[in-house]
Order: structure tokens, then sequence, then C-alpha cells
């Protein structure tokens, strides 16, 4: 019950309260900063999964857990960057802007490239072999389409869309925080036996992918606020997306491993990140 009907219900809520916040006019951002805004959607949906299959031909690992940490790198849209994002004082509209178009645009990408990863790591051996369209069914269904549900109860009514975005926001945070313990506690010998396979590659990726997001963003052009946010956006996947995908859609709980797993480190490195950029704050403002 709790894998075929908890999950998915929790994801789609989660996403529901990011819709809450968004309106049709933040997709204008666009137009309006197009270098800011491509570059962002490039870190979270192109680099981050090529850089993870490029670190999997490094690493040897078996086929599923390759297959688990494609799962993640294809899950863009983390549930909490735009607060993250705000406290590491970067443009939290930016930040907006980038979940709202990445969690859209992962209807087509997370398929096709889950798909791949299924094909190219495992071939006859995939745990279950799944079609494109199917992904993308269950994909809309806990993600996109709650997001525009959201957007548009924000565009008809910002005033009832405030007050339930203020519940639901922290109910969502809650939400996420329930379905990474609760992998993580079903999960635990697993994933205690595969961390020393996984752990370096996992932490390497997220702090390559954050770094490369914050200086591709500054050679474009973008201030140290909008290059925050870039960075955060492409180094906060979408660990429960991951989850879910692996659980519900493909059926293999070992393939949740990568993303139970990443969605705990980078918390903590987004943590430091957001302590160095307010230390670093201070101090300017001292000198």
């Amino acid at each position: 019950m709790i894998t075929n009907l908890l999950l998915p219900l929790g994801l789609a809520f989660m996403m529901f309260s990011i819709g809450l916040t968004l309106r049709f006019s933040d997709f204008i951002r666009v137009f309006i900063k197009p270098g800011f805004v491509l570059t962002g959607l490039a870190c979270q949906i192109v680099l981050l999964p090529m850089f993870a299959f490029l670190l999997l031909h490094i690493w040897n690992m078996e086929p599923v857990l390759a297959v688990g940490i494609m799962i993640l790198a294809a899950s863009p849209g983390g549930i909490t960057s735009n607060l993250l994002t705000h406290f590491a004082k970067g443009d939290t509209a930016l930040s907006i802007s980038l979940t709202a178009i990445s969690s859209l645009a992962g209807m087509f990408s997370a398929p096709l490239v889950v798909g791949f990863a299924l094909h190219y790591f495992t071939a006859a051996h995939a745990p279950q072999e799944i079609l494109v369209w199917r992904m993308m069914a269950g994909v809309f269904a806990v993600s996109t389409l709650p997001v525009m549900v959201g957007i548009l109860v924000n565009q008809a009514n910002p005033i009832l869309s405030d007050r339930i975005e203020d519940v639901a926001r922290p109910a969502s945070i809650l939400i996420f925080a329930i379905i990474v313990i609760g992998a993580f506690t079903s999960q635990w010998t697993e994933m205690s036996a595969n961390l020393p396979v996984i752990g370096a590659p996992i932490l390497l990726l997220n702090i390559a992918v954050m770094t490369l997001g914050y200086y591709l963003a500054t050679g474009v052009g973008a201030d140290k606020a909008s290059a925050r946010a870039i960075s955060l956006e492409a180094g906060l996947q979408n660990g429960a997306m991951g989850i879910f995908v692996a659980v519900s859609l493909i059926g293999d709980a070992k393939l949740a491993i990568p993303s139970i797993t990443y969605a705990l480190i980078m918390n903590v490195t987004a943590a430091v990140f957001i302590l160095a950029v307010q230390y670093y704050s201070r101090h300017l403002s001292r000198t």
C-alpha cells in the first residue's frame, strides 16, 4: 500500500505545492533571460545525465546500481531548491522558473534517459523492461499534472493559493523527509552494503554539477545571485521522483538506493554551500 499508493500521492502533493508558488508569468523569464534559464536547464536535464554516464564508466558497479544513478540523474526539480536558494541569497525567482520548467520537461526527458540506461546497462537482464509511454504517463500523473493544477489555482485565486501554500510547502517538505527516511529505513541493509561502491561517485556527481552550474552561469554573464540559483537547481535533484520511478514504475527497490543516498548527500552539500555563502557575505560586510 505504501509503495503503490502513498508514494505517488505524496509525490503528487509535493509537486502541487510547487505549482502553488508559480504563475504563467514565471515562464516569461525564458524570454527575458534566456541564457540563464537555458544554462540551468542544460545543467539539470543534459549535463547531469551525461556526467553521470561518464562516471559510470570510471566506477565499476553492478548494472542495477548504474541504472539507479541514471534514474536519479534524470529526476530534476528538487522540492527544497527554491527555499534553499533563498537561504543562499540566490535569485529565488530564477530558481522557481527553473523548477517549474524542469518539472514539466522531465515528463519527456526522464523516460528517454531511463529507457536508454535500462537498455545500455542491463539489456536482457533488466529488472523489468518498461515502455517509454508508461513512464511518461506515470511522470505526468505525479509530477507534471499536479504542478499544472497548482499553477491554475494560483492563477485563478492568488489569495487562496497563498493560504494553501502556507500549509502545503512545509507539509511537502515533511512528506519528502518521510519518503526518504522510509525508503532509507527499508533499504538500510542494501544501502550499507552498497555505500562503499556508490558513495564516492554520487558525492562527486553532486559537487561537480553544482560547481559546473555555478561557473557556467557566470560564463554567460549571470550575477552571483543567479549563479547560486543555477548551482543549487543543478545539484538538488528530485530524490522522491527517483524513488517513485524505481519502486512504482520499474518495480525494483534496489534501483532506488542511489536516489535515497543522493537525497541525503545533496542536502548536506547544499547546507555547506549556504553556510559558505553566508560566511562570505558577512566577511565582505565587515571589510
